[in-house]
């Protein structure tokens, strides 16, 4: 009997588990990123030295999508 109880106990732990990440790859994939209006989120502005958006990244975007 005690045996029982243990693996009802592991098994409601892994059904868990799983119902917890599912639950959070649901809200990672749900969130909303603003977007520019090309469809490209831009990150950092051109005079920070950062990211920057050019047609050459747009088009990766592009062919990258699935």
């Amino acid at each position: 009997m005690a045996q029982e109880k243990v693996s009802a106990s592991r098994r409601g732990f892994l059904v868990s588990a799983g119902v917890a990440g599912v639950a959070t790859a649901a809200a990672v994939v749900g969130t909303v990123m603003p977007e520019s209006r090309d469809g490209v989120k831009e990150t950092a502005t051109a005079r920070d030295g950062g990211y920057k958006v050019s047609e050459h990244v747009n088009k990766y975007y592009r062919t990258a999508r699935v």
